[in-house]
């Protein structure tokens, strides 16, 4: 389905909002996502205060959760013990309107003019709605939101209602417990949907209120992760409320008062939430934390307005050219990824960051593959606190080693607090190939930070640990190479293979990155035996189609039938995992992520045949998989591919694509995005001798700009069809390779001339083999 372009008469283009400039009933989940906002450690779901048909209205702290033993139905040891849900916060961000004794709905009054907007260039959301109200008066409401960046915790809500003639208006400001509503649990239906909890988890600790202002707080009852909130109210009257009501549920500040034409009514609302380790003992009052957090509603809109101000001073990345709603869809990518990460702190990126209880607020390697290039080259400390986050975990991870019969560190698949939750082991521990993304980040780091710190104290923890994962992981075989079995590669639809090509590349990546550090840590004959492994690694091939295979069985697999219809995608909620895992068909692209990522290891002939045997095969089930296919293809010189894969990947979300949006944005495809930019059509490369540039500028579009954070310096980058123009805006000259032409880049622009890529013939296979006549199909996901 498409939402956002299918109708833009609904949904305008604007290069620096999202605008609705219509409801309509039907997609209110879907748009409680994309008008979300959110900061790394708050989010607020964008569900109206009006609205009758909202879906999953609510609001999320990044590492609250609830745990429980999950209960196997058929036990082994090993299996995962303890499961980890998000937990929904109590919701601040609600009113009922009452005017003339007729409650404001969307559903039922009658609405003249309606528009809601999502500044990216401030952080703000507004939505302004004019009712005709039966009583005769024409009301103006305007609701105004933004979360702090300063002061984390903070929420500052604005609500003024205007009207024509005199009216008698009753306002509600209400906190909701929305953890403990009964819900429907669609996990069940789907497991990449969040399930619900039986009974209740927020237990209350403190329940008081008066003259407008609340202090609560709750306890999780397994968990025991506490949450605190303070709430204040201010008028522009001055006027006191009617009556403040406290309940475990559901807590009130009401306001009755008459309104004239010459003097609107509006009530300002801030919000402070605590959570996290400075409110777990028991001494603390979590909401006396939170109150210390309380701020002006205008300070907090201030704030967000002076973080996006210089957020987008370096990190904007702007397309001339290409279609009209192009930009818009970037900087949406852009500003979701800032709300995903800007104020986490040490810890987790969740798979939806704080938009939604999708993944059950799961953290996976997406965040060191998708986010964390990203994060390093925009935000370099944040990066760091991320992977400082994951050497945090580094105790249970060792423990987990010795579980499996690994030694170093075997970090979970998914986690909130550092232990498996993955029920389904097939498809999540044995994904051992987490480890490499956390050391290939940490080498990424390192190498565009220079942190030598870091690099000598965790950074080289990280990569040691991992490195002695794979060498007790893996064995010589009789034929004299390192092989790795029994293992889940990023494609779940082949799961536990022996010898996964990417895998196997990553692990050497990560053995040669560990044996290379100067560590006392290392002794000389570990040292040898990780290169010696790294050296004999085994990389499946087939010789017939000369083609790296995805593992060593992976080309003896029957053909996947591509008649299946498209009802039937995402193949995982229709098919046993059994079937899938029989038949050649990819969830994602596997061997080609590798080939990006490790593009020094491939010949230019050899990332081309693979682009042109798995891209058919992939049904894109994975929304991890469109930015990567779109990256190898603008590397291998397909233009037109390279471009309809980007277009898929800026688009997932705000057209739905994937049928789920409603459980969140999905960060690692916007995470993705901005590598399609910078690594996709400008070609960057690193952990080089160099910063490198190859750029495939597609043919639609006139240049791309953007900045990266590197060394130190602040470089710009303007990349034209016939050109690339780099200059430093900050620190020091910085060599740069152009296409093999080393350049000493200061902060007088350097121009290189780019010749134009011929694009190659696409491949042809030998006759007979199952890819002849393989459509790409577009799965859901």
């Amino acid at each position: 389905m498409a939402l956002i372009t299918a109708d833009r008469e609904r949904f305008p283009n604007n290069p620096w909002q999202l605008v609705e400039a219509r409801h309509e009933p039907g997609d209110a989940g879907t748009l409680e996502t994309l008008f979300a906002l959110g900061n790394g450690h708050l989010g607020i779901r964008g569900a109206h205060w009006a609205a009758a048909d909202a879906e999953l209205p609510g609001s999320f702290i990044n590492g609250l959760h609830e745990i429980w033993d999950i209960k196997h139905a058929e036990n082994a040891f090993g299996f995962a013990r303890t499961g980890q849900r998000i937990l929904y916060i109590p919701d601040a961000n609600n009113f009922t309107v009452v005017v003339d004794g007729e409650a404001l709905s969307l559903a039922e009054s009658e609405v003249v003019d309606y528009r809601r907007t999502l500044d990216f260039a401030t952080g703000v959301y507004e939505c302004r709605i004019t009712w005709q109200c039966r009583s005769g008066a024409t009301v103006t409401t305007t609701e105004r939101r933004a979360v702090g960046f300063a002061s984390r915790g903070s929420l500052g809500i604005s609500l003024s209602v205007a009207t024509d003639q005199d009216v008698s208006l009753d306002v509600t400001s209400s906190v909701i417990n929305r953890q403990d509503q009964p819900v429907e649990d669609h996990s069940v239906h789907d497991p990449r949907r969040a399930g619900r909890h039986a009974g209740r988890v927020l237990l209350p600790l403190r329940l008081d209120g008066g003259d407008g202002s609340l202090r609560l707080a709750w306890e999780a009852a397994e968990s025991k992760q506490r949450v605190g909130i303070a709430v204040d109210h201010w008028t522009s009257t001055g006027y006191q409320p009617f009556e403040t009501v406290v309940d475990q549920d559901d807590s009130t500040v009401r306001y009755v008062l008459a309104v004239s034409p010459d003097q609107p009514f509006t009530l300002e609302k801030s919000v402070s939430y605590a959570a996290g380790a400075a409110v777990q003992d028991p001494a603390a009052d979590a909401a006396d934390a939170a109150e210390a957090g309380l701020r002006p509603v205008q300070d907090i809109f201030a704030e967000s307005e002076d973080h996006y101000r210089r957020y987008w001073a370096t990190s904007d990345i702007v397309v001339d050219g290409g279609t009209p709603q192009l930009q818009q869809a970037i900087r949406w990518n852009l500003f979701q990824l800032a709300q995903a990460t800007a104020r986490a702190g040490v810890a987790g990126i969740p798979a939806k960051g704080v938009t939604g209880s999708g993944y059950e607020g799961h953290y996976f390697w997406d965040q060191e593959v998708y986010l964390l290039p990203y994060m390093t080259y925009t935000n370099p400390e944040g990066a760091r606190q991320v992977l400082e986050f994951r050497h945090g975990m580094l105790p249970e991870a060792k423990i987990r080693a010795k579980e499996l019969s690994v030694d170093g560190a075997l970090f979970p698949w998914r986690t909130i607090n550092g232990l498996e939750a993955s029920a389904y082991y097939a498809a999540g521990t044995a994904q051992f190939h987490i480890a490499a993304a956390i050391a290939f980040a940490t080498n990424r780091y390192l190498w565009a930070t220079g942190d030598t710190a870091f690099r000598d104290g965790m950074g080289a923890e990280l990569l040691i640990e991992t490195a002695r994962m794979w060498i007790s992981l893996g064995f010589f075989g009789k034929d004299g190479l390192f092989h790795i079995h029994g293992v889940t590669g990023p494609d779940e639809y082949t799961a536990v293979v022996n010898d996964n090509l990417y895998t196997n590349v990553m692990a050497r990546f990560n053995l040669r990155a560990a044996a290379a550090l100067e560590h006392a840590g290392i002794t000389q004959e570990e040292r040898q035996l990780w290169e010696a492994a790294a050296d004999l690694m085994q990389l499946p091939f087939d010789d017939r189609m000369q083609v790296h295979s995805q593992d060593n069985d992976f080309m003896t697999l029957e053909a996947w039938d591509w008649t299946t219809p498209r009802s039937k995608y995402p193949l995982l909620l229709h098919f046993h995992p059994l079937v899938i895992y029989r038949h050649q068909v990819l969830k994602q692209a596997d061997t080609v992520l590798a080939m990006f990522l490790q593009w020094q290891d491939f010949t230019a002939e050899e990332k081309q045949r693979a682009f042109d045997f798995y891209d058919p095969i992939t049904t894109g089930d994975s929304t991890l998989s469109a930015c990567v296919q779109g990256i190898m293809a603008a590397e291998v010189g397909y233009s037109k591919e390279a471009l309809e894969h980007f277009t898929n990947a800026v688009f997932i979300d705000l057209d739905d694509t994937h049928g789920n949006t409603i459980d969140g944005v999905h960060i690692a495809s916007t995470g993705g995005v901005w590598s399609s930019l910078v690594c996709g059509f400008a070609g960057l490369r690193d952990q080089g001798p160099a910063p490198y540039f190859d750029p495939r500028l597609p043919a639609e579009w006139n240049a791309l700009t953007f900045h990266l954070k590197i060394r130190g310096r602040l470089l710009l980058v303007q990349l034209t069809a016939g050109s690339i123009t780099l200059s430093v805006q900050e620190g020091e000259p910085l060599e740069v390779d152009v296409r093999g032409q080393v350049q000493t880049v200061g902060d007088d622009p350097v121009r290189v001339a780019l010749d134009p890529v011929t694009e190659p013939e696409p491949t042809v296979f030998p006759s007979g083999l199952p890819t002849a006549s393989i459509p790409v199909v577009r799965g859901k996901g």
